[in-house]
């Protein structure tokens, strides 16, 4: 029996018989040639190739993880024509006639090696796609398939690390788990396992010649922890607590259509955080009461210019066409910081936390600002839309919106567009929101704070630094005093707040959230019944 611990990306627990994904041993050989431009067109058909497959990556997990994940794989197709990779390809088969295959192995590695020598941790993870797009070329020039899932039977997948694409290749339905040996909690493989369910560990130091197919493993997400070939006993114990879990799950399934209140009949609306219009599903699955953050950066990730006007109307309106009645909380456009977008032309920052992002860009470039506003005020029309601004700061930032959309409201009047004036909040995820909220009250509709920014604000931690992860402390007193100043300054205006932020669905806290009188918890649809459950539980 060997125990291994490692860090858990999603919470579960199974048992399964372990299938080691080894990486394919491509020993690719340097070759003279004398055509440098047949090469070169051959890495242009690879190219061509790896577009293709990477669409049908792109519809696949379309389907099974949503469109915000599946833009992974729009931005390893933008990353497959990036001038600087392909002219350092094109270049070396050119000055050192050099075959393809070694030439494009090589310039991967050394893109790789540069992004991973970068100090921000998001483009160390990006590290990770270069390799991932170079092996894909590499395969397509040697004619390698792609990975076939269809003989595979239900098994813990254990790797060195995996890419996007070979996760997502894989099916799903197959996949009891995830150990890695490396990876990181933000890699695209960590929020790939997140959004499909899957108990994954990453970070788990076992030497891979020591682990093979056909041993039995039990997962412990919850412990974080993983064993091989676990004792009789062990089993019996882990097949005993799966069972304790599928029972919650059946329990759970009974908490939808009843009330959140408590035992002693105080209520709260418990909406859902999505990322895009195919997410809506997963919130009427799980029974949510509205939408309290809907990211509609998805509009603007993975593609080549700034999303018209009319698609972004098209899909505000599907979604609240979808939800109704009920409430559907939409946040303007949240570029900047871990969410680059090229065409959006914001320049290397060095710390762009604390840059040139969300509601700055919306007051500096306003027509993009307009834009989007004039987008939702139309969809308004078609359901209960409400529209909330991310990283104010101050009263000043606030009524520079409001003359925005004075502008906006009367440029749709103009032109007799029909239109509806929404509900309009604002995030508070800055500690200058906090201190100057009682003013902020009056002159909005709502709160919803933001607390993942919050915290990295306060504590002055970057939560995207892996390093930091023992500072990162969401339960710090400062923060829960800054969250019940919040809602004591909405509440005096006659103002609702929510959360939604992570902590909105931390368990040991919701107690908390209902004696400061938090009206509304926004979280992951997987943990609107949780959350319910709790609330059904208190007696507060």
């Amino acid at each position: 029996m060997l125990k291994v611990s490692g860090k858990a990306v999603y919470k579960g627990i199974v048992i399964g018989p372990v299938l080691v994904f080894g990486k394919e041993d491509q020993k690719i050989k340097r070759t003279k040639i004398t055509d440098a431009d047949a090469e070169i067109s051959r890495v242009g058909k690879a190219g061509e190739q790896a577009q293709a497959q990477l669409q049908g990556l792109y519809d696949k997990a379309l389907k099974e993880v949503g469109e915000s994940s599946a833009a992974i794989f729009e931005v390893h197709q933008m990353m497959l024509e990036d001038e600087d990779y392909l002219e350092a390809i094109h270049n070396m088969i050119r000055t050192e006639m050099v075959n393809a295959e070694y030439a494009v192995a090589v310039t991967g590695d050394n893109f790789a090696e540069l992004f991973s020598g970068m100090e921000d941790d998001y483009m160390r993870a990006r590290a990770a796609d270069i390799k991932d797009i170079s092996n894909r070329l590499v395969r397509n020039l040697m004619g390698k398939e792609d990975i076939n899932s269809a003989d595979m039977k239900p098994s813990v997948i254990v790797a060195d690390d995996l890419s996007p694409s070979e996760t997502v290749q894989m099916d799903k339905e197959k996949i009891l788990a995830l150990v890695t040996v490396h990876g990181s909690a933000n890699s695209h493989t960590a929020i790939l396992a997140r959004m499909m369910n899957i108990p994954a560990l990453i970070g788990v130091p076992i030497d891979l010649n020591e682990i093979h197919t056909g041993m039995t493993a039990v997962v412990d997400g919850l412990k974080g922890e993983v064993i091989f070939e676990p004792s009789e006993e062990v089993c019996a114990e882990t097949e005993a607590r799966v069972r304790g879990e599928q029972e919650k799950l059946k329990l759970l399934q009974s908490l939808k259509g009843k009330e959140n209140e408590t035992l002693s009949g105080k209520k709260i609306k418990i909406y859902a955080n999505i990322g895009s219009v195919s997410d809506v599903g997963y919130v009427m699955e799980n029974d949510a009461g509205g939408i309290g953050l809907f990211r509609s950066e998805f509009l603007y990730l993975g593609r080549d210019d700034f999303p018209t006007e009319e698609e972004q109307f098209q899909a505000y309106k599907q979604v609240a066409q979808m939800m109704g009645s009920k409430n559907v909380v939409i946040r303007t456009l949240d570029i900047g910081a871990d969410k680059q977008v090229d065409y959006f032309n914001l320049g290397k920052e060095d710390n762009p936390a604390m840059g040139y992002r969300a509601i700055r860009i919306c007051l500096k470039q306003p027509d993009i600002f307009k834009t989007q506003l004039r987008a939702l005020f139309r969809a308004a029309v078609y359901g209960n839309l409400s529209v909330m601004y991310p990283m104010i700061t101050s009263v000043e930032e606030v009524k520079q919106i409001q003359d925005i959309v004075a502008e906006v409201t009367a440029e749709l009047e103009e032109k007799e567009i029909p239109y509806k004036k929404p509900e309009q909040g604002i995030m508070i995820e800055t500690p200058a929101a906090v201190m100057v909220s009682d003013e902020l009250a009056e002159i909005v509709d709502f709160f919803s704070i933001g607390t993942n920014d919050l915290t990295q604000y306060t504590l002055a931690v970057d939560r995207q630094n892996a390093r930091l992860d023992d500072f990162y402390y969401p339960h710090h007193k400062a923060i829960l005093r800054m969250i019940k100043m919040v809602a004591d300054n909405a509440h005096k205006c006659g103002k609702w707040i929510g959360i939604c932020g992570e902590l909105g669905a931390d368990l040991e806290l919701t107690e908390e959230f209902l004696r400061m009188g938090i009206d509304e918890l926004s979280v992951a649809p997987s943990m609107v019944l949780k959350v319910r459950k709790v609330v059904r539980e208190s007696e507060v």
